[in-house]
């Protein structure tokens, strides 16, 4: 058997007992609710907010004007939602950005948006003055002088001219 110092018992004993008082006190008893995922089921469709007023979905990221597309899409295939639920996502909560594009989207295409605001379920009031036009990409970079004027197939590869590689 090993002996172990009676002050190394007493040290190791009294850091357990710290680490278990920690660990009991961020455990309250009770676990959180979530309002919303009992619910999603009475939905068509699911949406999540993500970053620079972009949407998750089906697993795909989208910016506005390709969601409204998404839409207008399922419009002209007949299967165009009659609620939709805006949740947030892991990456972004949901903005007012991300509202005033699903107000236009709900006045666009006459489905009923539900948004969660601090998991209590709210109804969009969608009004023309409030409601965003859809854009493609919110802020588009400028093009450098260099390359101001041209396209992709603008012109052919020349190896003698280096200052066309970027070198």
């Amino acid at each position: 058997m090993i002996r172990v110092p009676t002050w190394l018992a007493r040290a190791g004993a009294a850091a357990m007992l710290a680490s278990l008082l920690v660990l009991a006190g961020c455990h309250s008893g009770s676990s959180k609710v979530d309002h919303v995922s009992t619910e999603q089921g009475q939905f068509d469709m699911t949406l999540k907010a993500y970053k620079s007023g972009q949407f998750l979905v089906d697993g795909a990221v989208l910016s506005a004007a390709d969601t409204g597309s998404h839409f207008s899409f399922l419009k002209d295939t007949g299967h165009l939602p009659k609620t939709v639920l805006l949740l947030p996502s892991d990456e972004s909560k949901i903005r007012d950005n991300h509202l005033g594009f699903m107000a236009r989207m709900q006045l666009d295409y006459g489905f009923t948006v539900y948004y969660d605001k601090k998991g209590e379920l709210i109804r969009l009031n969608a009004v023309e003055a409030k409601a965003r036009a859809l854009e493609d990409t919110p802020q588009k970079s400028e093009l450098p002088d260099r390359m101001q004027g041209k396209d992709a197939a603008s012109g052919t590869y020349d190896p003698s001219n280096r200052n066309q590689q970027g070198f």
